[in-house]
């Protein structure tokens, strides 16, 4: 009797550890918008503004070069630009990030998560705590392209086809033979 109680106790135990685990890994995911930090992490606060996020979700990455520099800490609206306002925090070891850099919005793969791709600039001058990104490329919206796609396809292919005509009689500048 006494070993089946310490098999429920090594159980239980084992249990709750696992799901402490579990739920550590999920806070730690970018896209649950939520990270356990203990205290200030060292570094600075940027932000820039973009016509169209797209999917892009508290936590995601902030790129240079396909190295991960920091993360996007907050998104809101700006209601006088009407555009997206992007908070970032970038890692304190990438502190000379030119001012005139480029901020786009990026897809990892086909279907994967968005990030922001930061492509610097040539100025001397770098990026300090409460500076923003001027420059900025909105995300490319799939659906969007798609959407165009299919509209120039079915507009050109209503046109009547090659040489526009398109009814086969001849016109006063043809020639009879071809």
């Amino acid at each position: 009797m006494r070993a089946t109680r310490s098999l429920e106790i090594g159980t239980g135990l084992f249990v709750i550890l696992g799901l402490a685990a579990l739920i550590f890994l999920t806070t730690q995911l970018p896209s649950s918008g939520l990270k356990l930090s203990f205290g200030k992490v060292p570094g600075y606060d940027v932000t820039a503004e973009f016509d169209n996020i797209g999917d892009l979700k508290v936590g995601a990455p902030v790129r240079m070069a396909g190295v991960r520099i920091g993360d996007v800490t907050a998104i809101g609206f700006d209601n006088q630009s009407y555009r997206a306002d992007v908070h970032m925090h970038i890692y304190p070891q990438f502190s000379q990030i030119p001012v005139d850099s480029y901020a786009s919005i990026d897809t990892e793969g086909l279907l994967g998560g968005q990030y922001i791709s930061i492509s610097p600039g040539g100025l001397s001058t770098y990026l300090k705590n409460g500076s923003q990104i001027l420059q900025t490329q909105s995300a490319v919206v799939l659906e969007n392209l798609i959407n165009k796609f299919f509209a120039n396809f079915s507009s050109s292919s209503s046109g009547g086809g090659a040489g526009g005509g398109g009814n086969g009689a001849k016109t006063p500048n043809q020639s009879k033979n071809p």
